[in-house]
C-alpha cells in the first residue's frame, strides 16, 4: 500500500495508523495549512496523519476525501484528478467519501469548492506518491528517474521499454516507509494529459441507475426503530402539553420524553406514523410577525446598518454627468430547498461510542453536534455520509442526527429519524427573501454615469458590478447568514441556498441593466458591451451571442429573447434565453437556453454539463413558481401541491458552450450556473410582451397583473 498523508481524524497514534495501513508503502510528508481543509488545532491531534490516497497490491487506488457526493459528480471529478496525477487508469480509482474515521478533515461540501480547494491538495498528494514510486522504480530498474515514463500505473525505461514494473509489483506484500521533508508541491493546471478533462462514466452511475445506491433512509440495522417526533405547527410555537396515552397503547410503540424531545418509536415506520397521529399536543401561538406579502418592507425597516461592498468615485459627481436617472426596486420571496430526499439520520449508540449515518453536507459539524448531545468526546463519534439525494446548501443544518443519537442512547437500539415533507419545509432553512434598490444614471452617449446599489436581507455575494461605472457605491444589510442578522429580521430560518445571494443580486443587476438599455434605446447585448471592459466577460458574452445567433434589436422586440451576465466564485457565465408568454393565462415557457461558461480548466466535461443543465432547470423554478408562503411563523407551503417545482415538461432546448481557458485558475460549476436564470427570464419576458417583472417568482398571476397595469391586450 502507498498512502499519502496529512491529518488523521480517527486514532491519533502512529501505531494506530500503521495498523490501519497494514503492509505496503507508506509515504509521510509535512503539509502546509490547507485552508478550509485544515483540522483546527486541538489537543491529541498530531500534525501529519491521514491518507488522501492508497495504492494496494492489486494496483487499485483508493481516494479518501471528506467531500460528500450530493449528486454533483464530485466523486467522479476527484477520481479524474487523482488518476491524472498518478498516471493510472480512471477505472482503477475507488472513492471513500465523508467518513470521519477514515477521511481527511473537511469543513463542508459547499461553495463549489470541491475542485477549487480540495483538488490542489489531492493533486499534491498524488504528485508526492508518484515521485516516491518513480524513486522506487529507478532502484528496481537500474535507470535514472529522468529516463522513466509512466502509463496506466506501469513505469518503463524510455531507453529500454522492455524494462518496466507496475505500481502493484512495487508495493506487493511489503511495508516500506518513505519520509519526504518539507511541503508537497501543488501543481498548477496548464493542460491535462490523460484522465482529467475527458468525458468519463460517473463513479456513482451504476449504483444510481440500478437502485443499489444507499441513501440514509435505505440503511437498515438489526433492531432499528423508526422515530416520529412531536413538532410545533409553526416556528416559535412552544409546547404546552402532550398526551401520549393513546399512542402508548399501540403494540410495540415506545414513547420517549427527554427535556424538549418527545418521540414515538416503532420497528415499522407506518406504525410510528399511526402512533404520532394519536398524540394530542397543544402549543402556544407564536408572536405575530410579517407574512409573505409584508416581508419586504419589514426587511428594509429592520435592517442592520449598511455595510460597503464597493465604492468608487462620487455618486454626486456621477449624477451631474447623467442625462437620465433610473431607479428600480427588485424583490425575491423565500425559496425552499425542495430536495427530493428529505433530511434524515440513523444513529447507533453503544456505550460511549456512536456511529451515525446522515444525509448531510457537513459530517464534521454533525460529529460535533452528536458528541455534544451525548456528552462524549468527538473521537467517540463516527459519522458516515451516505449518498445524498439533493442538498443545494440545505443539508448543512438540521436536528435529525442529534435527535437520532439521543433516542438511540435511551432506547438502547439503533434509531432512524426522517423528516416528512412538511417537516422539511418548516424546519429546513431557506433562501432569504430580499430587497434590492438601485439608482443609476446614463450619459448622453449611453454610458453608465453612476450606480447606487442597496441590498437588504439577501447578502453581498455577486452584488458588486463588473460593468464600467466611474461613480459607484454598493452596500448591503442583512444576509443568508442567520448568525449575523439582528433578531427577527428573517422570521423564517435562512441559509446557504445554492449560490447564496447570487440569484438575488444577479436578478436585480441584470434586470436593471436591461431597463437602462431600453432607456438608452440600445440592444441589450450591445449596451452591455458598450459598458464592459472586462476581457474575460466580453469573451464569454460574445461566445454566447454567437451560439445563440443573437440579432441586435431594441427591446421589446416581440421575439421574447433575453440575456444575463454573471460572476460567481470566479466563474464567468452568460445566459441567453427565448421564452413565450401566454397573455391569456400568464404562463411563461422557456423554449431555448444558451449558456456560455468559463470556469478555467474543466476537469469533468460531462459533469460540468450536467451541473449546468440541472442549474438551468432549478433556476426556472425560482424564476417562475417557487415561493414559500407563510404567516406568523407558520409555513403554508408544506408540499409540492402548494409549492411548485420544475417539471420535465418545462425542459427547454439547452445548448452549452464550455470556454477553453486552461491558464485561468480552476473555479466551481456546481453553484454558479443558477444565478442568471431569474434575470434572463425576466428580460426575455420584457422583450416578448413589454412588461417588467421586478419580483421573483414571476408567477402567472404576477404576469397578468403586469399586463393589466401596462394596458397590454390580454
Amino acid at each position: 500500500m502507498i498512502a499519502s498523508h496529512s491529518r488523521w481524524t480517527g486514532n491519533p497514534s502512529r501505531r494506530g495508523f500503521l495498523a490501519l495501513g497494514g503492509t505496503g508503502l507508506l509515504v509521510f510528508f509535512a503539509t502546509e495549512p490547507l485552508g478550509a481543509f485544515q483540522q483546527p488545532a486541538s489537543p491529541g491531534y498530531p500534525t501529519d496523519w491521514n491518507a488522501y490516497l492508497r495504492i494496494g497490491a492489486d494496483g487499485r487506488v483508493t481516494c479518501f476525501t471528506g467531500k460528500v457526493e450530493l449528486g454533483q459528480g464530485t466523486s467522479t471529478a476527484l477520481a479524474q484528478l487523482l488518476a491524472e496525477e498518478l498516471d493510472v487508469a480512471f477505472d482503477s480509482v475507488d472513492m471513500v467519501m465523508a467518513d470521519t474515521d477514515l477521511c481527511p478533515w473537511d469543513r463542508a461540501t459547499v461553495g463549489s469548492l470541491g475542485i477549487v480547494q480540495f483538488g490542489p491538495v489531492l493533486r499534491a498528494a498524488g504528485a508526492e506518491a508518484r515521485a516516491v514510486l518513480l524513486e522506487m522504480a529507478a532502484e528496481r530498474l537500474g535507470a535514472p528517474v529522468q529516463r522513466l515514463r509512466v502509463k496506466a500505473g506501469v513505469v518503463a525505461d524510455s531507453d529500454a521499454p522492455e524494462k518496466h514494473i507496475s505500481y502493484a509489483q512495487m508495493v506487493d506484500g511489503k511495508r516500506i516507509e518513505r519520509h519526504i521533508p518539507g511541503t508537497s508541491p501543488k501543481p498548477t493546471v496548464a493542460a491535462f494529459r490523460a484522465a482529467a478533462g475527458q468525458p468519463v462514466r460517473r463513479k456513482d452511475a451504476t449504483d444510481k441507475v440500478t437502485g443499489a445506491a444507499k441513501y440514509t433512509a435505505d440503511v437498515i440495522l438489526p433492531g432499528m426503530l423508526h422515530a416520529r417526533i412531536i413538532r410545533p405547527p409553526a416556528l416559535g410555537a412552544r409546547l404546552k402539553s402532550a398526551d401520549t396515552r393513546a399512542a402508548e397503547k399501540l403494540p410495540g410503540v415506545r414513547v420517549i420524553r427527554e427535556q424538549d424531545l418527545i418521540a414515538v418509536l416503532h420497528e415499522r415506520p407506518d406504525k410510528a406514523d399511526e402512533a404520532l397521529s394519536l398524540v394530542k399536543a397543544e402549543f402556544d401561538a407564536p408572536s405575530p410577525g410579517p407574512d409573505d406579502k409584508t416581508i419586504f418592507d419589514h426587511l428594509v425597516k429592520n435592517a442592520p446598518p449598511l455595510q460597503v461592498v464597493a465604492e468608487k468615485g462620487s455618486l454626486s459627481d456621477g449624477e451631474k454627468l447623467a442625462t437620465a436617472v433610473v431607479a428600480g426596486r427588485y424583490l425575491n420571496s423565500y425559496v425552499g430547498f425542495a430536495v427530493m430526499e428529505t433530511y434524515s439520520a440513523l444513529a447507533s449508540v453503544v456505550g460511549s461510542k456512536a456511529t451515525v449515518w446522515a444525509s448531510t453536507q457537513t459530517p464534521v459539524r454533525v460529529r460535533q453536534e452528536v458528541a455534544q448531545a451525548l456528552g462524549v468526546p468527538q473521537e467517540n463519534v463516527r459519522v458516515i455520509a451516505t449518498y445524498v439525494g439533493g442538498a443545494f446548501g440545505g443539508k448543512c443544518y438540521g436536528a435529525p442526527p442529534a435527535e437520532a443519537a439521543r433516542l438511540s442512547k435511551i432506547a438502547g437500539r439503533p434509531v432512524q429519524v426522517v423528516f416528512d415533507r412538511a417537516e422539511e419545509f418548516l424546519f429546513s432553512r431557506m433562501r432569504p427573501a430580499a430587497v434590492v434598490e438601485i439608482r443609476s444614471g446614463l450619459t448622453a452617449e449611453g454610458k453608465l454615469a453612476f450606480w447606487e446599489y442597496k441590498a437588504y436581507g439577501g447578502g453581498p455575494q455577486s452584488s458588486q458590478t463588473f460593468y464600467d461605472v466611474p461613480n459607484q457605491r454598493t452596500v448591503w444589510a442583512g444576509s443568508w447568514q442567520a448568525a449575523i442578522n439582528p433578531p427577527g429580521l428573517h422570521p423564517l430560518g435562512v441559509g446557504t441556498w445554492r449560490a447564496p445571494a447570487g440569484p438575488t443580486n444577479t436578478f436585480a443587476r441584470e434586470s436593471h441593466m436591461d431597463v437602462l438599455a431600453a432607456r438608452a434605446g440600445a440592444d441589450p447585448v450591445e449596451f452591455r458591451l458598450r459598458n464592459l471592459s472586462d476581457k474575460r466577460m466580453r469573451r464569454v458574452l460574445e461566445a454566447a451571442a454567437e451560439k445563440f445567433a443573437w440579432q441586435p434589436a431594441k427591446a421589446p422586440s416581440g421575439h421574447g429573447v433575453g440575456v444575463s451576465c454573471g460572476i460567481y466564485t470566479g466563474t464567468y457565465m452568460v445566459t441567453m434565453a427565448e421564452v413565450s408568454v401566454d397573455k391569456k393565462t400568464g404562463q411563461v415557457k422557456a423554449k431555448r437556453v444558451v449558456f456560455a461558461h468559463d470556469q478555467g480548466p474543466t476537469v469533468s466535461p460531462d459533469g460540468t454539463r450536467q451541473q449546468i443543465e440541472g442549474s438551468i432547470m432549478m433556476g426556472l423554478g425560482y424564476a417562475l413558481t417557487e415561493e414559500v408562503r407563510f404567516q406568523n411563523g407558520e409555513v403554508l407551503s408544506r408540499n409540492f401541491d402548494t409549492y411548485e417545482i420544475p417539471r420535465f415538461s418545462w425542459l427547454p432546448k439547452i445548448e452549452i458552450v464550455l470556454m477553453d481557458n486552461p491558464e485561468a485558475a480552476v473555479s466551481g460549476c456546481g453553484e454558479p450556473p443558477v444565478i442568471n436564470i431569474g434575470a434572463v427570464v425576466a428580460n426575455a419576458i420584457f422583450d416578448a410582451v413589454g412588461v417588467r417583472l421586478p419580483q421573483l417568482p414571476m408567477t402567472p398571476e404576477r404576469v397578468l397583473a403586469a399586463l393589466r397595469s401596462a394596458g397590454a391586450d390580454a
